[in-house]
């Protein structure tokens, strides 16, 4: 692995698998499916989590932060619109932005094909590391969080398949 770039998708890093989503051992998780990577300079690279990128289908536009932007702890500083919905893109950790992956304007769906390699979003300074590193979820606490979050996308697409039902 290359502490200063972007992972390689055959690297030998560690996954954790959770209901069938992978997620790296290395990488710090936000509630809200970014995911943080320290860098050895102190940086964090971030992208969004597998289980984003299987649930929110194509991703097929991406605004990405504006470089030299400050943003806070789980704030929003872009959108990810896929086939599916548009959401926001929140930051797992408060600093300013040093660098956005120009590459996913001409590819957006490498978030969906390497979310944790070619398909991160951005790299940030963060202001205060350790603090928010502290309410961010390693990989031993992803189950029960994950469970529940298959359980909410799962009600809510049958909610949807019954409102089709009744038009």
């Amino acid at each position: 692995m290359n502490p200063s770039g972007p992972r390689d998708a055959s690297s030998d890093e560690e996954i954790k698998v959770v209901k069938g989503y992978r997620f790296p051992t290395d990488l710090y998780y936000h509630r809200e499916h970014s995911w943080g990577r320290v860098e050895a300079d102190g940086n964090v690279r971030v992208g969004m989590n597998h289980f984003f990128a299987k649930a929110a289908g194509v991703i097929v536009n991406i605004e990405l932060p504006e470089e030299d932007s400050e943003v806070e702890q789980g704030g929003v500083c872009g959108k990810v619109q896929s086939s599916k919905w548009i959401g926001s893109l929140l930051s797992p950790m408060k600093g300013r932005i040093l660098k956005v992956n120009r590459d996913l304007v001409d590819d957006t769906t490498l978030v969906n094909k390497d979310p944790y390699g070619q398909g991160w979003i951005f790299v940030i300074k963060p202001f205060k590391l350790q603090d928010d590193l502290k309410r961010l979820l390693r990989p031993d606490q992803l189950d029960d969080w994950l469970v529940a979050e298959i359980e909410k996308a799962e009600a809510e697409k049958q909610k949807r398949k019954e409102r089709r039902i009744r038009y």
